[in-house]
């Protein structure tokens, strides 16, 4: 279980220096130790918690609010089936049944290749193109049983790749927030930052 790499902490402390209230940085860094390790560790937790001064506890409290960081290992593509009720009523459930059949897991489960894990989630707010579904957060609408697998062949196949990075990847191209244009940090808080 790792704390942020070298590299990543450099990326932590920009990404902290962009924030008034440096512990305002907590989400974007829980993302960044997703990113590492394609799960937040527990480890990453006490040291986000160092860097912003503030409890491990807390860390883990604000991460596991959120459904999109896991804190067990996934696979490479984590497919998420909306199951809630405008999806529900156009076939969720179905296409739910066909995705536990041709992935061969039950929901909650990852292929033995480590490639797919599949869950059944809440409304990811695609009412008007149900049943929807996400791979890796990254939105399919109007899915079919056919749809579903010739998505599933397409990323077996690495079809997809430039659309649907691994798990964990939140963007591509990390974002870059010029010094003078980082919101209002007095000099005596950017040292704080800057020192940890």
């Amino acid at each position: 279980m790792a704390r942020l790499s070298d590299a990543n902490l450099v990326t932590a402390k920009e990404i902290m220096a962009r924030f008034p209230r440096v512990r305002s940085a907590l989400i974007p860094l829980v993302h960044l130790a997703q990113e590492q390790d394609g799960l937040v560790t527990e480890d990453a937790m006490v040291h986000i918690a160092e860097l912003l001064g503030i409890a491990p506890a807390e860390v883990y409290g604000t991460a596991t609010f959120y459904e999109m960081f896991k804190f067990e290992p996934v696979g490479r593509y984590c497919v998420n089936i909306c199951t809630n009720i405008s999806c529900q009523l156009v076939g969720a459930y179905e296409l739910l049944e066909h995705a536990e059949e041709h992935l061969g897991v039950r929901v909650g489960s990852t292929t033995e290749d480590g490639l797919f894990t599949l869950e059944d989630v809440e409304c990811i707010a695609a009412c008007t193109e149900a049943p929807a579904l996400q791979v890796n957060y990254r939105y399919r609408y109007n899915v079919t049983p056919a749809d579903f697998d010739r998505l599933i062949g397409d990323l077996r196949a690495g079809r997809l790749a430039d659309e649907v990075p691994p798990h964990g990847t939140l963007a591509r191209i990390r974002q870059r927030v010029p010094a003078e244009q980082w919101v209002g940090r007095g000099a005596e808080e950017q040292a704080k930052v800057d020192a940890r």
